[in-house]
Parts: C-alpha cells; sequence; structure tokens
C-alpha cells in the first residue's frame, strides 16, 4: 500500500511542477520558469501598474517602473490573434512611439522565451522579452538591459550582453495591445470551435 501512495504522491507532484506557470508576477517579483526545478526571480520597486479590459481578453495588466514596461495578456480558450502577438506588439510600438527604424542587433529563442535586442532610430538601445503559454502572452521591454542579460543566463551561461548601455535611463511608454484592440481588431473569436 505504501508503495501505491508514493508511486501516486510522486504522479501528482511531477504534474504540478509540469504545469506550474511560465511567467508569474507576485510579491512585488517577476518570476520566471527556466526549467522544472529552476525559477529566475527580478524584484520590482517602484512600479505602477494599470488593468486592462477587453471582451477577448480573461486578464491583462500592464506594468510600468523605470527599467521595464510589461504587458501581460491571457485571452479566453475561443479566442484567437489576428497575427503573430510579438509583431502586433512591435507594430504598436513603432506607432505609438513614432519610430523609423528598428534594427534588430541579436535574437535568440528559449523554449518559451524570445529574446531581441533592437537599435531604435540608429542609438537607442532597446531589449524585448516575449514570453508565451497556452493563452497568454508576455511582452517586456527593457531599457536598462538587467532583466535581459541576467534572464539570457540561465538559459546560456556563457552569454555576455555587447551592447552599449542607454545614457537615456527612463522611457515613457503606455503601449498596450489591450487597450487598443477595439482600433485595431487584434483579437478574434476562434473559428476552429
Amino acid at each position: 500500500m505504501g508503495f501505491i501512495k508514493k508511486a501516486i504522491k510522486g504522479l501528482v507532484k511531477s504534474f504540478i511542477k509540469l504545469s506550474r506557470p511560465i511567467f508569474t508576477f507576485e510579491n512585488n517579483e517577476l518570476k520566471f520558469k527556466i526549467d522544472l526545478e529552476t525559477f529566475y526571480t527580478y524584484p520590482i520597486k517602484n512600479y505602477e501598474t494599470k488593468t486592462r479590459h477587453d471582451s477577448y481578453v480573461l486578464d491583462a495588466y500592464t506594468l510600468k517602473n523605470d527599467d521595464i514596461y510589461l504587458e501581460y495578456i491571457r485571452v479566453d480558450n475561443d479566442v484567437e490573434w489576428n497575427g503573430a502577438a510579438d509583431g502586433l506588439f512591435t507594430t504598436l510600438l513603432k506607432e505609438q512611439l513614432k519610430i523609423k527604424t528598428m534594427e534588430v542587433l541579436e535574437k535568440k529563442e528559449f523554449g518559451n522565451y524570445e529574446f531581441i535586442t533592437y537599435k531604435i532610430d540608429g542609438h537607442f538601445i532597446l531589449n524585448f522579452i516575449y514570453i508565451y503559454e497556452i493563452s497568454k502572452d508576455i511582452f517586456i521591454l527593457d531599457i536598462k538591459s538587467e532583466l535581459y542579460t541576467n534572464l539570457i543566463k540561465n538559459f546560456d551561461s556563457s552569454y555576455t550582453y555587447t551592447f552599449d548601455k542607454n545614457e537615456e535611463n527612463s522611457l515613457d511608454l503606455d503601449v498596450s495591445l489591450v487597450k487598443n484592440n477595439a482600433f485595431n481588431n487584434y483579437f478574434s473569436l476562434s473559428t476552429n470551435n
């Protein structure tokens, strides 16, 4: 009897580890799942959050401080994106900030994570982290490169960030796909249901 209980307990524990979200925000920390056993936490101070609402979205918010800007979107199961979510976000970013050029300096992918470093209009370095899960998308803009660099190092310990740091320490952002969905139609009901 003890063997069966241990086996069931082990299966339940394994299932819980597999089903842990890749990204969470709680207790003033961003928490990133690296593998089944490892998480990277990034403390956030002096931040502002805004809850975002749309009929296609179950849960959404934006978070910003001097270092990062983040948009978290969890859509309903019967909702689909009307394009590649990361591409829609960067297009909206370009439009709202009136960016002329976004040169890709670096692009790396690890599982559900995508990392891109952009040179904006020939001088400003902007790091973009895109994380996707089932029905969840997280977009992070990192101005100071700290989160970007440390998160990549959790996947590739030999990684070295080789780009110039920005002299400008902050960027006032309010880029939200959810906020702009009514005008730009980023989401729709899935035709597969």
